[in-house]
């Protein structure tokens, strides 16, 4: 064959400009950019349920029983500005990190005995079985009994509320890892609590952050609960306590506003705290799908 044939035709190839993936953004419509943004939609959605409670009150018309959105904003604004509602919430985040704080140390050795030898399996899944589906309020009793009317009776019942969840999900992540990895971490030589810190936690960390949120959930919701029963002698009250004052008095708007207060502060350490440790952590190293 003649090699003729082979030779370049120079009208066959045209120089292309390198992409620009910003330009490539920038191509796409504001109001497609601005729903990709989750935050964006969150908010979009708490916008909508707080008009359907708007029209609801003001279909009911009784505030008394149901005030509005804008009433409950009003009740709001005016415990932040006096100092009532931050001197509350403070309370109750005071005693929610130690209860907290002491539940996960208390789920970590647990689980960490667990590993080490048979009966500390054996003694982490009676204990479960036992604590695991007795719920904290059951608890208030003895908690008043042993500890009296104040703040340790509301950390007791907060780290019950944490502990057994805790721990249940931990040791499922641990048990979890892979025998390969396990063999790999004996090999360079870790033992003890070397092997937990460096090879298990690293290794189970999606499911221990899944641990945690899950003890905060039962840790805010019975904190909350608690102290509409003996929350007054913490620090002069927190959330639960100023919620039952004023139910009691009935400022229904007040009632409310404590409750807005109870839901934000959940959605802002699930979307600030363990969002941000997420995509710290597992999410950037491939280890969960960002979805």
């Amino acid at each position: 064959m003649n090699q003729s044939s082979f030779r370049t035709r120079e009208d066959r190839y045209v120089d292309l400009a390198p992409i620009d993936n910003r330009s490539l953004v920038q191509t796409r419509p504001f109001r497609q950019r601005l729903w990709d943004i989750t935050l964006f939609r969150k908010g979009v959605i708490l916008l909508v349920l707080a008009l359907i409670w708007e029209a609801l009150a003001r279909y009911q018309n009784n505030p008394l029983m149901l005030p509005g959105a804008l009433e409950t904003a009003d009740a709001l604004l005016a415990g932040t500005l006096d100092g009532t509602l931050p001197v509350k919430v403070a309370n109750s985040i005071s005693v929610l990190i130690k209860g907290y704080a002491l539940g996960v140390i208390g789920a970590l050795a647990l689980t960490t005995g667990a590993l080490s030898t048979r009966l500390g399996r054996d003694l982490l899944g009676t204990l479960t079985s036992m604590f695991s589906p007795l719920p904290a309020i059951a608890l208030f009793p003895v908690a008043l009994l042993w500890f009296g009317l104040g703040e340790g009776s509301l950390i007791f019942v907060l780290v019950h509320s944490v502990l057994w969840a805790m721990a249940v999900n931990i040791h499922a992540g641990f048990q979890g890892v892979s025998e390969t990895l396990r063999m790999a971490g004996r090999n360079y030589g870790l033992r003890g609590i070397r092997y937990v810190i460096h090879l298990l936690i690293p290794a189970a960390l999606s499911s221990i952050l899944a641990g945690l949120k899950i003890g905060w959930a039962f840790a805010w919701r019975t904190l909350i609960a608690a102290e509409l029963v003996f929350g007054a002698s913490s620090g002069g009250g927190g959330l639960g306590w100023y919620i039952f004052q004023n139910r009691n008095e009935l400022y229904t708007d007040n009632v409310f506003a404590g409750l807005v207060v109870v839901i934000l502060i959940g959605l802002l350490v699930e979307n600030l705290v363990f969002e941000s440790l997420e995509r710290l952590t597992v999410r950037r190293w491939g280890m969960q799908n960002s979805g």
